[in-house]
């Protein structure tokens, strides 16, 4: 099921949100000029590895290491890696921005980042693959999106048909299938499924929960449509 709109009306323009799709865009076309010798190396020099973290968390020594949670995020592997993700941003992020205020939320997405390589870097200490990818603070988006509008209405593809579906219904069946994605990757060799840093999800998803979870009382509920917006990526 792909999400494709929602029904929560923003009262405010998403400066944010369009930035970060913007920047993971110009990084990915940027991606696509270098070789593949060049592309492999800038993705060890930018994503997360592991390992090299664990070890620079043991032995701190300059920047660079922990600078590569931040750089990371906005690193992408290939055309499917890139649109789901910017997708899933589109939908939900704005909503999550005009609650939170354009700065607040800015610092909540890389929180929710931080949140998600700690977690996976925590149960996968001695990997050497790097972890590229925005998905890890977009499941922090999520998170934050189901506590403060659980039953918006999300507009989903489902094959040619497009179903409304409530969000804590859609947001909390794509959590336990990472959840239980990771709990299938424990004592795996490399830490992942598939190629995929599931535990980097659950780790941005736990993080934006319990971030929006702490901050809800301080924050305005907004209005929601009686249908999904008629809203796309594009």
């Amino acid at each position: 099921m792909i999400p494709v709109s929602d029904a929560v009306r923003s009262r405010t323009f998403p400066f944010v949100n369009i930035a970060l799709i913007v920047a993971n865009f110009a990084v990915f076309i940027y991606e696509l000029t270098l070789s593949q010798g060049d592309i492999n190396r800038f993705f060890f020099d930018h994503g997360v590895v592991p390992y090299d973290l664990s070890h620079w968390v043991n032995h701190p020594a300059g920047l660079h290491e922990p600078g590569t949670i931040i750089t990371s995020a906005f690193i992408h592997g290939g055309w499917l890696h890139i649109l789901g993700n910017m997708l899933f941003l589109w939908v939900f992020g704005d909503n999550v921005e005009d609650a939170l205020g354009h700065l607040k939320y800015l610092a909540f997405y890389l929180v929710s980042a931080v949140g998600a390589v700690a977690l996976q870097v925590a149960i996968d200490t001695n990997g050497t693959l790097p972890m590229i990818g925005a998905s890890g603070a977009i499941a922090g988006v999520l998170g934050g999106y189901i506590v403060l509008y659980p039953t918006a209405r999300v507009s989903v593809l489902f094959f040619i048909v497009l179903l409304p579906v409530p969000a804590f219904l859609l947001i909390g069946f794509w959590f336990f299938l990472q959840f239980f994605a990771g709990l299938a990757s424990i004592g795996k060799a490399t830490g992942v499924n598939q190629g995929i840093a599931v535990w980097a999800h659950v780790g941005g998803f736990i993080t934006g929960l319990a971030l929006v979870l702490l901050a809800r009382p301080f924050i305005r509920r907004r209005p929601q449509l009686s249908g999904p917006r008629g809203r796309s990526m594009w």
